[in-house]
């Protein structure tokens, strides 16, 4: 209901029947913000509560929408005022510039005044913004190569057939861009989108669509390959790993194998390289996988507690630098579990390191370095001499005892960020590159080969880069098969790589 103040109703009756209805909707609109607030304080129990209560948090993502859904329902029922006065603050965001716009008129039906008849004029106007949906549509390309026979020699002349990604194939690089993104970016399986497919009258079995992006891949991988070239020639890497089920037919069931993610991110310090993630996969989690992974990076690299990193410690030109959030973890969840002031106070100990490093964030490696040395390094030594001396008095099989054992068998790795500008604290640059794979993981349940887990692996390289760098990966993934198949020279590939200013001027997010 709409309720415009400029013309309200002078009938006395009318405004007493409107206001008791106004009174009665923001009596039934209280009532059901309370039962809203309720419903929200349990999901946040849920979530953060005691382990028993909890619930996995895509769960309740799924409750707040739902929960939002009902507050937006509720608000949509209550009286709308309209009033000429100017608004000082958008109640939406703008909407972004590269959005095409259609523009709709909607003019007085005569320019004539229907109070005394004197002729109006334009004094200004109203804009407003709605965002539209233009749903997606299949279409054919039909190209057309006319043939050509010469009268005098009889010689015949047609154009060469355009190259396809798929020898054969129907697909064209606008299409296999989006079953590839649908697929890895958006973790939307081949068979669902064979039924989405349907419901625009095309059959297109979940046997084709793999096979497309069997096909794209191919293109795909001297890309993925020079991508791990230019991570693995930088001198600052993080370093991780996650599981990743694979169907085994022989025995019938699914085996565990790995995607080993690498990531850069120098954005902290003002590094040079653009920021990066490439993922490659193994069949197991042998510490043999990173040394070969490595075998040419020197540098400094940052991983978790992971034994078979310690490996690449003895390899001359490796600096390790271990993770602060793993350390804190274990002593989160000693405090969680058993109320440790112990545990509590190391946690508080870590959290001041922290605070400085979200003070020096995005400064230079030399002032990094200058404010950790002044502030951070009193901190951390004094972190040291209070931790051994707790593992004295404290249970030696006490999980308080593994937490402080933890960050002393690393303490080398914990402080290598007290001599270098460029260390960070943590891993958490290829934790968030490891995010997306999970939920992939859990929507296709498993790869279907080995050569999937490859294939998920150099297309999520490619995906992970563009978002890394603001750029549209499927306007990406498009334009990159399109310029392949165009002939694009394999020594010229570089241009193709997600940062590149040749490439992305017109895929930019």
């Amino acid at each position: 209901m709409q309720l415009d103040l400029n013309n309200l109703p002078s009938d006395a009756e009318l405004l007493q029947r409107l206001v008791r209805d106004i009174a009665a909707a923001i009596d039934h609109r209280d009532t059901e913000i309370e039962r809203l607030k309720s419903i929200i304080k349990q999901l946040q129990r849920m979530q953060f509560g005691r382990s028993s209560e909890r619930i996995n948090p895509d769960q309740l993502a799924l409750g707040l929408e739902d929960v939002d859904s009902d507050i937006a329902r509720v608000l949509e029922g209550q009286p709308t005022v309209l009033s000429e006065a100017p608004t000082t603050q958008p109640r939406h965001r703008a909407l972004p510039d590269h959005l095409p716009r259609e523009d709709v008129r909607l003019d007085v039906e005569s320019e004539v005044c229907s109070c005394c008849g004197g002729a109006l004029h334009l004094i200004g106007e109203s804009v407003s913004e709605m965002l539209d949906w233009v749903p997606a549509q299949l279409r054919v390309v039909r190209t057309t190569r006319p043939k050509y026979a010469c009268r005098g020699c009889s010689k015949l002349m047609q154009a060469a057939a355009p190259e396809r990604v798929i020898a054969g194939g129907l697909a064209t690089p606008a299409l296999l861009a989006h079953v590839l993104i649908s697929k890895y970016c958006d973790h939307l399986p081949l068979y669902r989108q064979s039924q989405i497919f349907a419901r625009h009258d095309v059959d297109l079995c979940r046997s084709t669509l793999a096979g497309w992006v069997g096909g794209a891949c191919w293109w795909l991988e001297a890309l993925h390959g020079r991508l791990c070239k230019n991570v693995f020639a930088s001198d600052h890497l993080f370093a991780d790993d996650t599981t990743i089920p694979v169907l085994d037919p022989g025995r019938g069931r699914t085996k565990t194998a790995r995607l080993w993610v690498y990531a850069r991110d120098q954005r902290p310090w003002g590094g040079p390289e653009p920021p990066a993630a490439i993922y490659l996969f193994a069949p197991d989690r042998k510490a043999e996988r990173p040394v070969a992974h490595l075998a040419d990076f020197r540098g400094i690299l940052h991983v978790d507690g992971y034994a078979g990193f310690e490996q690449l410690a003895d390899k001359e030109g490796i600096t390790l630098a271990a993770c602060w959030s793993h350390a804190r973890r274990k002593f989160y969840d000693v405090a969680e579990a058993t109320g440790s002031a112990v545990a509590a106070d190391a946690l508080r100990r870590i959290g001041e390191l922290y605070a400085i490093e979200a003070r020096i964030r995005r400064q230079s490696p030399a002032d990094r370095l200058a404010e950790r040395r002044t502030f951070s390094k009193p901190i951390a030594a004094a972190l040291n001499v209070w931790l051994d001396a707790q593992l004295r008095v404290v249970s030696g099989r006490s999980t308080l005892a593994e937490a402080i054992r933890y960050a002393l068998s690393r303490w080398h790795g914990l402080t290598r960020f007290l001599h270098d500008g460029r260390v960070e604290l943590d891993t958490n640059p290829v934790e968030r590159a490891i995010r997306p794979v999970a939920l992939g993981r859990k929507n296709h349940l498993f790869a279907g080969s080995d050569g999937g887990g490859h294939r998920w692996a150099v297309v999520c390289s490619l995906i992970a880069t563009c978002k890394l760098n603001g750029v549209e990966p499927y306007a990406y993934l498009r334009d990159v098969l399109q310029r392949m198949i165009d002939g694009h020279p394999v020594n010229r590939i570089d241009e193709l790589l997600p940062w590149s200013r040749k490439l992305t001027d017109h895929v930019k997010t």
